[in-house]
């Protein structure tokens, strides 16, 4: 059977690329950096999930807190672009997270349709929790000796520039600039 080339794969055989498993070529062993993220996910998220079973809470309820904590008076909808979930899925997790008060929604000032969220003290404390303990991973990380060299502290900072720009990397390029606005208007945000 031809194969015939598509935009993903018009770019695909080159000398540099290692055979994959099965046949498949895989650019740049590219294949060890896939099941490095799958393996760096598990144990990010591995974490806040063992903080957030004593809870009864999941994965999704993790992201809902970490963003509305990071934005307060987050909308309904902005929430939702985020996430890029259904408003049913959202609808039973904040229904979960209001219920035991860990978020609160207010009315729109200027437009009374919109429901702003908001954290409750509860729900400040608990994305805290989740926070330090992927933060502490991340610093751990960044300071090791395997992420670069040089001394602790510039092998973090370059560590930590070159980790900032991989992601922001595998993000669409049509959504960097939305990635970054958002960012820059998180609560103690630098930028």
């Amino acid at each position: 059977m031809e194969r015939h080339a598509t935009p993903e794969t018009a770019d695909a055989a080159s000398p540099a690329e290692d055979p994959g498993p099965a046949g498949r070529t895989v650019p740049g062993g590219s294949d060890d950096l896939i099941e490095l993220l799958f393996f760096a996910y598990r144990d990010f998220v591995g974490d806040p999930d063992r903080i957030l079973a004593q809870y009864g809470f999941g994965r999704a309820h993790h992201r809902v807190l970490h963003f509305v904590d990071r934005y307060p008076g987050l909308t309904i909808a902005e929430l939702l672009d985020i996430l890029r979930i259904t408003k049913q899925s959202l609808n039973r997790v904040l229904k979960d997270l209001i219920g035991q008060d860990y978020i609160t929604q207010k009315t729109g000032a200027h437009d009374r349709r919109q429901r702003l969220l908001y954290c409750t003290p509860a729900g400040t404390a608990l994305a805290g929790d989740l926070t330090r303990v992927q933060a502490r991973r991340l610093a751990r990380a960044l300071s090791d000796p395997v992420a670069g060299a040089g001394t602790d502290r510039s092998r973090g900072s370059a560590a930590h520039g070159a980790a900032e720009g991989f992601l922001l990397a595998m993000i669409d390029p049509e959504e960097r600039a939305a990635v970054r606005r958002l960012m820059a208007r998180r609560v103690g945000a630098f930028a």
